[in-house]
C-alpha cells in the first residue's frame, strides 16, 4: 500500500546524543477517517522533508483548455456482448448516490474514455437520479435502449464502505453476476444479446474529443516545522488503534489517518515523527545562534500533558516542552523567536526539578513477543510513553509522548540538560533553620555539603557527597541527613528545616548525579530507565 523513496545517507546528527533516524520520503494510499460521521474514505498522503501533503483523487480534463472535469455526459452504446460495460454500487438508501464501481476494460464504458471507478451517476437519458435507490438506478439503465446518455461527476469522498478499486479498469468479476445490492457490484454488462461475436471496433476518435484522466491531486498540505503528532482522542487518553493525525503549527491538520496495518502505521508514524524532529533541530540550531553559550536550546518538542480537574477527571492538552540553559520551558504553544521565551506559561530551575520515567504497561502478547520492549513489528510501537517532571513545593507535571524513542530522547536530554546546568552553576545556597538559628546549606560541586550561619558565615559542618549515607523527611519542611565521619566511620546526623524542602531535595539528587557521572562516563546509560525496557528495533 505503500512505497518510501530511498532515504539519504544517515549521516550524524548536529547534536550529539539525538537517536539517529534518517529523513524518509513516502507516498501510500490510507483511509481518511471523520470521527463526527463515521464515514472515511481513500487518500494518498505524500511525504517529503518539510511537507505531509493529502491528496485526493479526481476526474481531469487533459485534452482540453479546461482542464476541471465537473459534470461529464457520456453516451454508451450498448454492446451485444459485455453491454454498457459498467458496473454500480450504493444508492440513496446509503445516503450516497450511486457510484460506478468498475469499468471493464475494452467495453463500452472504457471506450468512452470519459468514465471512470468513483463516478457518481447524476442522470440517465436526461432523468436525475441523485436520489435515485440502488434498484431503481440499475432498473434503469438496464432497460434505457441500445444509446444511453449519463451524466456523472466524481465522487472525491466516495465512502470506504463501497470498498471502490483505485486502480485500471480490470475484467469483469463473479459478483457481477449476483443478485442487485448496493454493497455488491450490479452488473451492467451481461444483459445484452448471448450471442458470442467479438465486441465491436472502437469508435474513430473525434478530433478536438477532450481526453479525460483519473489523477491524484494535492488537496492540502501540513507543514512539519513545530508540528505535532497525536494517536489519541481529543482530550482523552483512548488510543486510536493504527492510526493517528498530524497537527502543523497554525492549525492545519491532516485529519485522522487510518491505516491498514500495524507495520504500516507504525512505519508512517517514524518516518514522519523523523521529519518534524530535524526540522525541530534546526529550529533549535537558528535559536541558538542568538543565545549565549550558557543559554543553549538543548531539547524542545510536542508532549501531552495530563490534567486533572475539579471532579477528579482527567483530560489532556497538548504542551510544548523546551530544555534551554538553566531552565524547563512549558508553553501553550511552541515559541518561534526569541521574544516569545518570556511568555512561558511555567518556568522552572533544573537543578530544583527531577524526571521520572513511567514503567510502561504493555499489552501481554506484547510483552510476550518484545520481553518488555517497546517495540514490535508485530503490534507497532505500543503506549503511552509517559514520564512526570517534579517541582517544587510538592507540585508535578505528568506528560506523554507517542514513540518509545521519544521518551528514551527525553530522559538523556533532560539529565545531560540538568548535568550541565549544574557544572555551570557550580553551587545552590539555601536558607534553612534549626531550633529557631537561621541557617545556611550550600551544594557545592567541587565540596559537597556546608553549613554555616547565615549572620557570621561560620561554617557549622562541612560533608563530601561521598560522606552522605542516607536521608529522611517529614514531607513538609524537615530532613535528617546521616553522614559518616571519615575518621570514627560514625554516622553523624544533622537535622535542618527549610521552606521549599522539595527543591533542595531535588538539587541535591542533581548535584549528586552529576558528580558521578563527572567521573563516570557510563553512568548516564546506567541510570537510563527507557533504555531498560528497549531492545534494538
Amino acid at each position: 500500500m505503500s512505497a518510501e523513496g530511498p532515504p539519504p545517507p544517515a549521516g550524524p546528527r548536529r547534536l550529539p546524543g539525538r537517536l539517529l533516524v534518517p529523513v524518509r520520503t513516502k507516498t501510500g494510499v490510507v483511509l481518511l477517517h471523520d470521527e463526527v460521521s463515521g464515514n472515511a474514505y481513500a487518500v494518498r498522503l505524500k511525504l517529503t522533508k518539510e511537507v505531509l501533503t493529502v491528496q485526493t483523487q479526481d476526474v481531469i480534463c487533459v485534452s482540453a483548455s479546461s482542464r476541471s472535469a465537473n459534470h461529464r455526459t457520456v453516451t454508451l452504446r450498448r454492446q451485444p456482448v459485455g453491454g454498457l460495460g459498467l458496473s454500480i454500487k450504493g444508492g440513496a438508501e446509503y445516503r450516497v448516490p450511486a457510484v460506478i464501481s468498475k469499468v471493464f476494460k475494452g467495453h463500452a464504458a472504457d471506450r468512452t474514455g470519459m468514465l471512470f471507478p468513483g463516478d457518481a451517476v447524476l442522470q440517465v437519458n436526461g432523468i436525475n437520479v441523485e436520489n435515485a435507490t440502488h434498484e431503481e438506478v440499475v432498473h434503469l439503465l438496464r432497460n434505457a435502449g441500445d444509446e444511453v446518455t449519463v451524466t456523472v461527476e466524481y465522487l472525491r469522498e466516495a465512502p470506504s464502505f463501497l470498498k471502490l478499486p483505485l486502480g485500471s479498469p480490470g475484467p469483469p468479476s463473479a459478483h457481477s453476476s449476483r443478485a442487485s445490492s448496493p454493497l455488491f457490484d450490479s452488473g451492467l454488462h451481461l444483459n445484452g444479446s448471448s450471442s458470442h461475436t467479438a465486441p465491436s471496433s472502437p469508435p474513430s476518435p473525434v478530433a478536438n474529443e477532450p481526453k479525460y484522466e483519473k489523477r491524484w491531486l494535492d488537496a492540502w498540505s501540513v507543514p512539519l516545522s513545530m508540528a505535532r503528532i497525536s494517536r489519541y482522542r481529543a482530550g482523552a487518553e483512548t488510543l486510536r488503534p493504527n492510526a493517528f493525525q498530524v497537527v502543523a503549527l497554525d492549525g492545519v491538520s491532516s485529519g485522522l489517518l487510518q491505516f491498514p496495518s500495524a507495520q504500516e502505521h507504525a512505519g508512517w508514524l517514524q518516518a514522519v515523527s523523523a521529519n518534524i524532529g530535524d526540522l525541530t533541530l534546526q529550529t533549535m540550531e537558528m535559536t541558538n545562534k542568538c543565545c549565549s553559550p550558557c543559554d543553549q536550546v538543548v531539547h524542545m518538542g510536542w508532549v501531552s500533558e495530563r490534567l486533572e480537574e475539579a471532579d477528579r477527571s482527567q483530560t489532556f492538552r497538548p504542551t510544548f516542552l523546551a530544555l534551554k540553559g538553566p531552565s524547563l520551558y512549558v508553553f501553550c504553544t511552541p515559541p518561534v523567536s526569541i521574544l516569545d521565551w518570556v511568555r512561558a506559561e511555567k518556568t522552572y530551575n533544573l537543578c530544583e526539578v527531577l524526571f521520572k520515567v513511567d514503567k510502561p504497561q504493555l499489552p501481554d502478547a506484547c510483552c510476550s513477543r518484545a520481553s518488555l520492549g517497546f517495540w514490535d513489528p508485530d503490534f507497532g510501537d505500543q503506549g503511552p510513553h509517559c514520564f512526570s517532571v517534579q517541582v517544587g513545593r510538592g507540585g508535578s507535571h505528568s506528560f506523554s509522548v507517542e514513540l518509545g524513542s521519544e521518551l528514551a530522547e527525553w530522559e538523556a536530554r533532560f539529565q545531560r540538560a540538568t548535568f550541565m546546568e549544574v557544572q555551570r552553576t557550580r553551587s545552590r545556597t539555601y536558607v534553612c533553620s534549626w531550633r529557631g538559628r537561621t541557617l545556611c546549606l550550600t551544594v557545592d560541586f567541587a565540596l559537597g555539603f556546608t553549613c554555616f550561619d547565615s549572620r557570621t558565615k561560620n561554617v557549622l559542618w562541612r560533608y563530601k557527597f561521598s560522606q552522605l549515607k542516607g536521608s529522611s523527611d517529614d514531607g513538609k519542611g524537615r530532613v535528617r541527613l546521616l553522614f559518616q565521619n571519615l575518621d570514627t566511620k560514625q554516622i553523624e546526623t544533622k537535622e535542618l528545616e527549610f521552606q521549599d524542602l522539595t527543591a533542595v531535595l531535588h538539587c541535591i539528587h542533581s548535584f549528586m548525579a552529576a558528580k558521578v557521572a563527572s567521573v563516570d562516563a557510563a553512568f548516564m546509560d546506567s541510570q537510563s530507565v527507557t533504555r531498560k525496557f528497549m531492545h534494538s528495533s
